[in-house]
């Protein structure tokens, strides 16, 4: 598959997901929220429909309950959450306002994706904020959401989500740049540009994307929330969140990964 293919993919894809880890948008990188609100509004300024996934509820709270690290504890995860995710929105919306857009929370756990009820109210209401031209924002509702019912990352998380609202496209936001055949900071890793759809990627060595401490994801659970889209025809872009804006224009950042054929 050539650039210009891809592009062209990128650019008239009229309903994206956009997926964010924790690591990008919290703590010190809070301030990257600025620069990606500018990359999702102006994909919503060309006519597309925009989805974003955000982790970062349990980091944002952290701070602000004097914590000194991410809490092991069930009940002390969902305090930092509960706290959290109302900073988190704020932070958003606040970014928003700068182009009169307005911000929609969805919190779902692994369940209401599972059971026809719940799943059929979810996809509801986001095909109506999208029809009202609101952003949604989707998160882990880990308030309520015990180990039994938890999704275990927002990759997996934003692939289902992909899933539910028939997205062309999904993107993977994280500290790195691209996929790479071992943890980038090792020698002799090499970036991988383009992964055909039925591609089992033996060549990778797996290792952790994010700061340590923060994000739960990696690049295994990026590589395995790309294969679920790319099998459901979504095709996915997993590039950096500073790589956004280029990665939404369609330029030749990050890796590709081709979506399955239709039948």
């Amino acid at each position: 598959m050539t650039a210009e293919v891809v592009r062209e993919a990128v650019v008239s894809a009229r309903r994206v997901v956009v997926k964010v880890g924790s690591s990008s948008i919290s703590g010190d990188n809070a301030a990257q929220i600025g620069p990606l609100v500018d990359a999702l509004a102006q994909l919503h300024s060309r006519g597309a429909e925009v989805v974003l996934v955000s982790s970062g509820a349990i980091a944002t709270g952290i701070p602000f309950l004097s914590l000194d690290g991410r809490p092991t504890d069930l009940a002390t995860q969902q305090a930092a959450a509960a706290v959290g995710q109302n900073v988190l929105m704020v932070r958003y919306q606040e970014q928003l306002d700068r182009h009169g857009l307005v911000a929609g929370q969805i919190l779902l756990t692994a369940g209401d994706l599972e059971h026809a009820t719940p799943r059929s109210n979810a996809q509801r209401a986001m095909e109506r904020l999208l029809g009202l031209r609101v952003l949604p924002i989707v998160n882990e509702n880990d308030t309520v959401a015990t180990q039994e019912i938890r999704f275990g990352d927002n990759d997996r998380l934003a692939a289902l989500v992909g899933e539910l609202v028939h997205a062309d496209l999904l993107v993977l936001l994280s500290d790195v740049d691209a996929l790479y055949t071992r943890p980038p900071h090792e020698p002799g890793a090499e970036r991988i540009a383009h992964v055909a759809w039925d591609d089992a990627l033996e060549r990778v060595e797996l290792g952790d994307i994010g700061a340590a401490g923060v994000g739960t994801g990696g690049a295994g659970t990026k590589i395995a929330a790309a294969r679920y889209a790319v099998a459901h025809r979504t095709p996915v872009v997993l590039t950096s969140t500073g790589n956004v804006g280029a990665a939404l224009r369609g330029e030749s950042v990050g890796t590709w990964f081709e979506a399955a054929p239709r039948p």
